[in-house]
């Protein structure tokens, strides 16, 4: 070979490897890219009262009674 045939196999050496470090880096970026997730749904007070009702962790008396609070119709005389 000449001193052409060995610098043409190090230039494609160098290609082969800069070819290879791109597809690597383009696979994690495609790999590591997660879509945009809607922002998660936060429940209202009422909400989660009306919840724990649904699941038997409160009765009815004390829901009425917390929701008559969260709404502000707390008519109690101290």
């Amino acid at each position: 070979m000449s001193g052409w045939g060995y610098m043409l196999m190090m230039v494609a050496v160098v290609v082969f490897w800069v070819a290879i470090a791109v597809v690597v880096i383009a696979l994690v970026r495609g790999l590591a890219h997660t879509p945009e997730l809607p922002s998660p749904h936060v429940d209202t007070p009422e909400q989660v009262l009306a919840h724990r009702l649904a699941r038997g962790e409160i009765d009815d008396d004390e829901y009425q009674r917390k929701l008559h609070l969260l709404q502000g119709h707390d008519h109690r005389v101290e």
